[in-house]
């Protein structure tokens, strides 16, 4: 009896399709049924074979090798997870296999993984596709009832080629380049660079920007605070005896209303989310990084089943999901979404254009929630704040627009006019969800007065003037970026650069640098690769990313260049561009960037730089701080020579309770607590001492240990060694 065979991302959601397609033998690394196979990848198994792999002589890092340019791109099965893909293999080739469905990520990454697998097995079986946006039980089932040809997906593979094979060869030449040419681990990449580059600018902006003093005036009666305003509409001054001289000349005079308007006004809610956008408001608002929220999102689809697929870049749902609305609204009918959630249901739900939309759907719609009934208890403090952002956004598009009636004031006091504006809350609409209330502040940071509770006045009211004050403010730098505010550059780059009017509206058409679903990754890499650090939530550019930028061939940093390769690949997923003349281009473009590289005259200079020479070569070593400690580097790559200095240990110090370092060698050999408010340090020899017991050690004997610990570090810092110790680091 033939089969087919099922292929899944990863081994959670093999097992979901494995239930709903009624396989209950498990494998180990499948499941089968009666009628199917389900088996799963474990992301990618499958790769583009490195540089070493074409010949012996790309295994020496050389600039004489470069640059590198295979014929034809290779596969190669990722060592640490070979098994799995024989596995997959070995049942892809079975007899009673007949046909392939591709059931990873609906993405093109995700039928990369796929195609790279079944074409590395050698397998050449008719394949469909499952292409879904949610994971739960009837959308699985729907998904299978609708299956499309592989062939309407071969575009997509090819684009995901493309791209893969675009960062193979301008990525590695580059990078091996400029390593290369300065001797040091420096990488570059088509995301990685422009993205590096905006957080280098920004941070010289602000280095050369040059505060300016500027005023504004505050008129003030029992009731109402008022600001004033130039015939033009502009409430700075920038000359501090202009303000004093027009203060003075309205000392004890009175005001007048001369005009009062008022108008109705609707705000409608936000769009729908899409991944950038919830990574952006969850950094804003919890300090989430973007990898996280993306990580959090992937167990509420995949484990929970309550949201929908996570990697979109569309903010609207398409008409096909308008009839699963009141299921979906009656799943999230609990706790505190309930009332909003009923009031929805009683009502007639209008589609409106402000968030479904078809055209504006591409691969997959916004994230919403499924039709799985949660339960709000099974989720963690994290999952409950990413649920809780994605739930009121869904409930307020559904709920009416939040209503006010603007009121301004216009006062004349003097000859000179000042203005207030208020409001008045006519229906609250969408913004009951979230159950706030503005807390009205007098004046902005910008010193434009805030709205406020207006008394009731009418035209011609008198005024009596009880104080006028000049404000004083400066004009402020531009903002060093946060993880949600990279995300915004990356995704609108043109908002955050100088570019003419043609290159703007190019890069707006293109969906800026990276895609939804790679964004998180490159910012992941700029602090692998410590080119940027974060101090609170902002992001700063390390001495190394700003010489980076600087020693980056110009074209690589221009995020305009890496917008129209988006762009293509894009159109090459659409059948409108060939991925065979992208790749040439690509190739062409790696090697003016290897001679750029090549006969430039930049320097790079080590900040890591010690005052040790490396016993083998002479050179001076490096510091370099890793995940488990510090080490010794030498500088020359091909001398390689390291030794540790310090190490990261689990024993906890008994003052602070952080991570103990090891450092020194042989009997000189002593723990020291890495916090400098903190000056706890123990021998090695006697910390092994105490701990060199078999067995178990309670809680009560760890406890008396803790305490004599810390008696004894008192003691030692009495000691004149310990003097001597303090700046040992």
């Amino acid at each position: 009896m033939s089969k087919i065979l099922v292929l899944a991302e990863k081994p959670s959601v093999g097992r979901d399709l494995a239930k709903v397609l009624k396989c209950n033998q498990n494998k180990g690394s499948y499941i089968e049924g009666n009628n199917y196979v389900v088996t799963w990848a474990l992301g990618h198994l499958v790769t583009l074979l490195d540089p070493e792999g074409y010949g012996d002589k790309y295994k020496k890092w050389s600039m004489e090798t470069l640059p590198m340019l295979p014929k034809n791109m290779k596969l190669c099965v990722i060592k640490k997870t070979s098994k799995q893909f024989y596995e997959v293999k070995k049942q892809m080739l079975r007899n009673d296999i007949t046909e392939i469905v591709i059931a990873t990520d609906s993405g093109r990454e995700g039928e990369l993984v796929a195609r790279w697998i079944i074409d590395k097995a050698g397998v050449k079986k008719p394949i469909k596709r499952l292409w879904i946006s949610s994971q739960t039980d009837k959308a699985i089932l729907d998904g299978f009832r609708n299956l499309k040809p592989g062939s309407a997906y071969e575009n997509l593979y090819r684009a995901a080629q493309g791209r893969a094979e675009a960062d193979w060869i301008v990525g590695l030449n580059v990078t091996r380049a400029l390593t290369c040419k300065h001797n040091a681990q420096l990488s570059a990449g088509r995301v990685q660079s422009p993205t590096l580059a905006m957080i280098v600018q920004r941070e010289e902006d602000i280095k050369n920007f040059k505060p300016k003093d500027y005023y504004t005036i505050i008129a003030k009666n029992n009731n109402l605070a008022m600001e004033w305003s130039s015939n033009d509409n502009n409430n700075r001054i920038y000359d501090n005896e202009l303000a004093k001289k027009l203060i003075a000349g309205l000392k004890g005079k009175e005001g007048e209303v001369s005009e009062i308007s008022e108008s109705n006004k609707k705000q409608y809610s936000p769009a729908l989310y899409d991944l950038t956008e919830l990574q952006r408001d969850a950094n804003r608002i919890f300090g989430y990084s973007a990898k996280q929220t993306l990580s959090i999102m992937q167990r509420l689809y995949e484990n929970y089943k309550i949201l929908t697929y996570p990697r979109t870049d569309s903010r609207y749902i398409t008409r096909d999901i308008v009839p699963t609305l009141k299921e979906r609204l009656k799943a999230i009918s609990v706790g505190n979404y309930s009332s909003s959630a009923n009031q929805i249901l009683k009502g007639t739900i209008h589609s409106s254009k402000s968030f479904v939309d078809d055209s504006k759907v591409s691969d997959h719609h916004a994230i919403i929630p499924t039709e799985q009934k949660v339960s709000l208890g099974m989720l963690s403090k994290e999952e409950k704040n990413i649920y809780d952002l994605v739930i009121k956004r869904f409930l307020s598009v559904l709920l009416p627009p939040f209503e006010y009636i603007q009121t301004s004031i216009k006062v004349k006091i003097g000859n000179e006019s000042f203005k207030a504006k208020g409001k008045v809350i006519k229906s609250k609409g969408w913004k009951m969800v979230y159950d706030k209330n503005d807390e009205l502040e007098e004046t902005s940071e910008d010193g434009v007065l805030k709205e406020q509770v207006l008394p009731n006045l009418s035209k011609g009211d008198k005024l009596k003037i009880n104080s006028i004050e000049i404000k004083n403010h400066q004009t402020k730098p531009p903002a060093r970026f946060n993880e949600g505010t990279l995300l915004s550059a990356m995704e609108n780059p043109q908002k955050y650069i100088q570019l003419d009017k043609e290159s703007a509206k190019t890069l707006g058409q293109t969906g800026g640098l990276g895609t939804v679903a790679t964004r998180a990754d490159i910012i992941e890499k700029l602090f692998n690769s410590f080119v940027i650090e974060k101090k609170g939530k902002d992001l700063y550019p390390t001495s190394k990313g700003k010489q980076l930028i600087d020693l980056v061939p110009k074209d690589l940093k221009s995020p305009l260049l890496t917008a129209k390769w988006e762009k293509t690949l894009d159109d090459i997923s659409k059948g409108k561009e060939d991925v065979h003349n992208f790749i040439s281009n690509m190739r062409n473009y790696a090697t003016a960037l290897v001679q750029d590289v090549k006969f430039s005259n930049d320097k790079y200079i080590h900040d890591n730089m010690t005052g040790k020479k490396c016993p083998v070569c002479g050179k001076y070593m490096l510091e370099v701080k890793g995940k488990n400690g510090v080490m010794n580097v030498c500088q020359d790559r091909e001398c390689g020579h390291r030794e540790g200095v310090s190490k990261v240990t689990n024993a906890r110090c008994p003052e602070c309770k952080k991570k103990l370092e090891l450092r020194g060698h042989g009997e000189g050999q002593i723990y020291v607590c890495p916090n400098t408010n903190c000056n706890f340090r123990e021998k090695a020899s006697q910390f092994k001492k105490r701990f060199d017991k078999k067995g178990k050690v309670d809680k009560r004997e760890v406890n008396n240990y803790m305490k004599k610990m810390k008696q004894e570090a008192e003691e030692f810092n009495d000691n004149p060694f310990a003097a001597l110790l303090k700046d040992f680091k």
